[in-house]
């Protein structure tokens, strides 16, 4: 029995297991989206912005480890998703997106909400594809699948014309994608780990570096087991967060940037970098020239075009960041004896770096003003750390990543590659479809949170109850910083009219609170968090405070501004 090209993509969904797409319908999606009208099996949240689609289907991703799945209409639709796509693709998150095209007599004609999403998202995605023949379509999702997750993962787009989706051809979906020029490499190379392990085995200053790979790979388990038995201090990334608990005697907290005293000095004192699933972003590098000045570099990652691109290593090791640290970890079990004495050689090492944790932790000054980071570390304690947190992008998400202790992987969910302001809300929704039981807690700025702010109505609909925390403190936080740091406090742009954030969720049916002094904190906090409804925290807090440490552009990374 034939089938449509919309019955064909259903099907193949079907068949992938997918159980959610985050949608939005138009002229060219009617085909699919009558398809899938009767079809419980697949969860369809229609979402108010194709941006807001990519972004809850990369939330949902990294919560679950599954592959996200957003469909959108030609044109504009498609257009749109182009930010969210962009996110995914610097953070490395298994996404597809599927955009409906016009007719393919028309591709090419300037034909009404016609654009070239294959070209505009070639530069963002892992691969791309436009289907011209139904009977390629359901080989074509199967490979979309498989590429998204597998090696470094990434987005891929597959753009179907509405013809395709409405032509007729037998179905029969591929049990495995066979792609002959693309073939991850997954363990890494016995010579270059025995190499390696040597290198660890006389170092006296060891430091892992560990990055988003090590969440994508699930390698947290493998990661906290490999430090312990080394007595090896662990620094993350952004991205990182979560891959060892926060609270662990090993962590040094996030580095770079706005990383901690602790972090940066260690990576500019140690004689070796064991960088796991990160790729040097130049957040976390500072200048690259003065990088570890005294270190030699192990760099694990499954994608070999990472590996000294931005930094020099001594001893690349391609392959997946779990199946590395199995294969560590089993030389460090069988040769017990001589790996034990790793600990006393670093005993000196890890007393510095105690030193440094007591002398330079991260703090804020308190005054008769509410603090922001006050609110977060509230905001850890009543939840337990058990909450699943997003943020938007800014300060917002630099005091998040400081002062939120984040216990297990994925439930950190913020983009740091790209920083994009509107993602933090999205990402909540998605996350939220993914765990329903879970609390989902958006930390947000006044400013990011109205990227995209319609959303509210998506998590009404739904009954979402995703928990936004709203750092309102009236401007665009981050650049202001910037201003008052480097030029001469000229507030251009950066101020912010703001609506009533708490009439805004009661005016879209979700509820509204708001925080104006310490001692409301707990109180409203607790309410939101009890409540079964979508909810804005409007958390009115001191306008100038900045985020510090802070490592100025082109600065090295023991160059910080401590206040």
């Amino acid at each position: 029995m034939k089938r449509t090209g919309a019955q064909i993509f259903v099907e193949s969904l079907k068949a992938e297991g997918i159980d959610t797409i985050f949608c939005y319908p138009g002229g060219a999606t009617l085909n699919i989206t009558d398809a899938l009208t009767d079809i419980s099996e697949i969860n369809q949240v229609v979402v108010r912005h194709e941006q807001a689609a990519v972004h809850a289907a990369d939330g949902y991703a990294r919560a679950s480890g599954k592959v996200g799945v957003a469909l959108v209409t030609s044109g504009p639709g498609a257009t749109n998703t182009v930010t969210g796509i962009a996110t995914a693709c610097m953070d490395s998150i298994p996404i597809v997106i599927f955009s409906c095209q016009v007719n393919t007599m028309l591709i090419g004609n300037d034909a009404f909400q016609e654009a070239d999403i294959v070209g505009i998202t070639r530069p963002c995605t892992k691969h791309s594809y436009l289907v011209r023949d139904v009977k390629d379509l359901a080989k074509i999702i199967k490979e979309a699948f498989h590429i998204a997750a597998s090696g470094r993962p990434g987005p891929v787009l597959v753009d179907i014309p509405k013809d395709v989706s409405s032509a007729l051809a037998d179905f029969k979906y591929p049990e495995k994608a066979l792609i002959r020029s693309y073939q991850p490499t997954y363990v890494g190379h016995p010579g270059q780990i025995k190499k390696a392990m040597r290198l660890i085995l006389h170092s006296r200053r060891p430091v892992l570096y560990t990055g988003g790979g090590v969440i994508l790979s699930n390698a947290s388990l493998e990661l906290t087991r490999f430090a312990e038995a080394l007595s090896i201090p662990v620094t993350n990334t952004l991205m990182g967060l979560g891959g060892i608990p926060g609270n662990h005697p090993l962590f040094l907290g996030m580095l770079g940037m706005h990383g901690t005293y602790s972090a940066n000095m260690a990576i500019t004192e140690s004689d070796l970098i064991i960088a796991m699933g990160a790729r040097f972003d130049d957040r976390a590098t500072g200048k690259t020239d003065e990088f570890a000045p005294h270190a030699k570099i192990i760099h694990v990652d499954i994608d070999p075009t990472s590996i000294s691109k931005n930094i020099k290593v001594d001893i690349p090791i391609v392959g997946d960041t779990r199946n590395v640290l199995i294969q560590m970890l089993k030389i460090v079990e069988n040769e017990k004896e001589t790996y034990r004495q790793q600990h006393r050689n670093v005993a000196e090492w890890i007393e510095k770096i105690t030193e440094w944790k007591k002398n330079y932790p991260l703090t804020y000054q308190k005054n008769s003003t509410l603090k922001p980071q006050y609110v977060i570390e509230r905001v850890y304690e009543l939840t337990k750390g058990k909450a699943i947190i997003t943020t938007e992008v800014g300060q917002n998400q630099m005091w998040t990543a400081q002062f939120f202790k984040f216990l297990k992987p994925r439930t950190c969910l913020t983009s740091g590659g790209l920083g994009t302001m509107g993602y933090g809300f999205p990402a909540a929704i998605g996350a939220q479809v993914a765990f329903p039981r879970s609390l989902v807690v958006d930390i947000a700025g006044d400013g990011s949170i109205q990227m995209n702010i319609q959303e509210l109505a998506t998590a009404v609909q739904y009954n979402l109850p995703v928990k936004v925390v709203i750092l309102n403190n009236g401007f665009l936080g981050m650049v202001r910083q910037w201003q008052e740091l480097f030029y001469e406090k000229r507030y251009t742009w950066t101020p912010l009219h703001s609506p009533d954030f708490v009439k805004v969720a009661e005016a879209y049916g979700a509820v509204g609170l708001r925080i104006e002094n310490e001692k409301e904190v707990d109180k409203v906090l607790k309410e939101a968090f009890k409540n079964k409804r979508p909810t804005f925290i409007d958390v009115h807090v001191n306008p100038e405070e900045c985020v510090y440490p802070m490592v100025p552009a082109g600065a090295s990374l023991k160059e910080m501004l401590l206040v």
